[in-house]
């Protein structure tokens, strides 16, 4: 959702696994989305879920967005 030339760093992460994928688990899925996204910082969650919709994982993190140095 950047345009060309903005980068970001990651501030903060956070990651929850919730049960194990083993070899019976078949086919998962992940979901990003972005929940805010200003000038200077976003935020963005994703999950892994089962295709039964069972949650797996869940995660989000907090990025500081590094606008291109005028020249």
């Amino acid at each position: 959702m950047l345009p060309a030339g903005v980068g970001y760093t990651t501030l903060e992460l956070k990651v929850s696994f919730l049960r194990p994928l083993i070899k019976n688990t078949g086919v998962v899925r992940c979901e990003g989305a972005v929940l805010s996204l200003g000038r200077r910082g976003a935020t963005v969650e994703g999950r892994m879920l089962d295709d039964k919709g069972k949650l797996y994982a869940h995660a989000t993190t907090t990025c500081l967005i590094r606008q291109p140095s005028a020249k």
